[in-house]
């Protein structure tokens, strides 16, 4: 259905403030992974004692929620829209905190990490604030929108840290429940952010308005530019997941301090979300296979300043190039893999694209400390050329590709 001059203003006019919307909760509930990843490792040493093989699995937890909560997200969002299902979201958040604050206080640590986990699935939604940004405007505003959403991860990573500073020690002797109520505070008030959310309203643009299923989820998957935006968004993804979690153990096993692996994965997580402020425009300038291309480029100098020696400035350095190439590549796929399906079959394949994308990234956190502990740091890093010289080659294959139309 073509729409009319006037209505495509409202909806993009609309979409734009939608944005806005998914930007803030993003910085307002962004803040449970942080919170989660931070605290739930140390959470589990107190409740099983230093040393425990088990201690870190609610970490792995979080991880694999976001993984295989992706694809129950999108159905839902399907059968009840993007703003029900957002707010659904984090009342999930809200129930993973409470579960978890109340197994700290009772000692409960297989109850602990279900509530982790539950934490994890809700951040399953908040993975799909960058798509739901998209369904607005044309190629060029998709890749600004997500870069837009995404900028909020600043927000979440300043805010989050400091959550854990202040509520840590807030129900002693209960160390960290009181970090998993504040868990409870912010959802409550994402919640309400998100009701904000508008409709567009336009006649066919939906699913449930039109009745249209469209193609088969197997049909749209086996598209060349839907593996290709998977594979190079997969590779960032668990790239990233792999050495930062790699990184602060290895900094620690060279000598130096918490402090400074801390400080590290601060300015990692900065530069994992500052550069949305140009991403966007450089993809509707040079195209998302540049940009993406690009990223991976960047991962692979993280790997050249890691194995170039072990001081505390190329450990820092490496952190923020990983975070840097992250984004370029992370936002550049998620860009690419929109132009693969149609306006009914969006929340089907988003919901599977994640789930592969973070479900690959919990694997990869999980076998980050295995690999480390067994053949050491210069190994982690490298990894990262095999699989980079992979992506790159993806993208070498879809660019010899005839180009076909998403109504296929």
């Amino acid at each position: 259905m073509t729409l009319t001059a006037d209505v495509s203003n409202n909806f993009q006019s609309i979409g734009k403030r939608n944005v806005v919307v998914l930007a803030l909760a993003t910085s307002i509930l962004g803040p449970v992974a942080p919170i989660s990843i931070a605290t739930a490792g140390l959470a589990g040493q107190t409740l099983l004692g230093n040393g425990h093989m088990m201690a870190t699995l609610p970490v792995t937890g979080f991880n694999l929620g976001i993984g295989l909560g992706a694809i129950p997200a999108a159905l839902l969002m399907r059968r009840v829209g993007r703003k029900r299902g957002f707010m659904a979201g984090a009342g999930v958040a809200f129930l993973g905190g409470l579960v978890s604050a109340l197994a700290l206080v009772y000692g409960l640590f297989w109850l602990f990490a279900a509530g982790v986990f539950t934490i994890g699935t809700s951040y399953a939604f908040v993975a799909q604030y960058r798509f739901a940004a998209a369904d607005y405007g044309d190629e060029d505003f998709k890749a600004k929108a997500i870069s837009w959403v995404m900028l909020g991860g600043i927000g979440s990573a300043i805010i989050g840290p400091q959550l854990v500073i202040y509520t840590s020690e807030a129900l002693a002797p209960y160390s960290f429940a009181g970090s998993y109520l504040a868990i409870c505070g912010v959802a409550v008030v994402g919640m309400l952010l998100l009701a904000f959310l508008q409709r567009a309203p336009t006649a066919g643009q939906g699913e449930e308005l039109d009745g249209a299923r469209g193609r088969p989820l197997s049909q749209i998957v086996r598209q060349p530019r839907f593996i290709v935006a998977a594979l190079v968004t997969i590779s960032a993804g668990s790239l990233m997941s792999f050495v930062m979690t790699a990184a602060p153990l290895a900094m620690i096993a060279c000598g130096f301090s918490v402090a400074d692996a801390a400080m590290g994965i601060q300015w990692h997580v900065i530069a994992m979300f500052g550069p949305s402020f140009i991403t966007g425009n450089l993809i509707a300038r040079f195209g998302k296979e540049r940009i993406v291309a690009v990223g991976l480029g960047i991962l692979v100098a993280c790997a050249l300043v890691a194995l170039s020696g072990i001081e505390l400035w190329q450990f820092w350095l490496a952190l923020i190039l990983l975070g840097v190439g992250w984004n370029f590549a992370f936002i550049g796929g998620t860009t690419l893999v929109t132009t693969t399906y149609r306006h009914e079959e969006r929340q089907r394949v988003q919901g599977f694209f994640d789930f592969l994308v973070y479900g690959f990234a919990a694997l990869a956190s999980g076998l980050s400390g295995v690999v480390l502990n067994l053949v050491g740091w210069n190994v982690v890093n490298l990894i990262v050329f095999p699989v980079v010289a992979l992506a790159i080659g993806c993208l070498v294959w879809l660019a010899r590709q005839a180009p076909q139309p998403v109504s296929a």
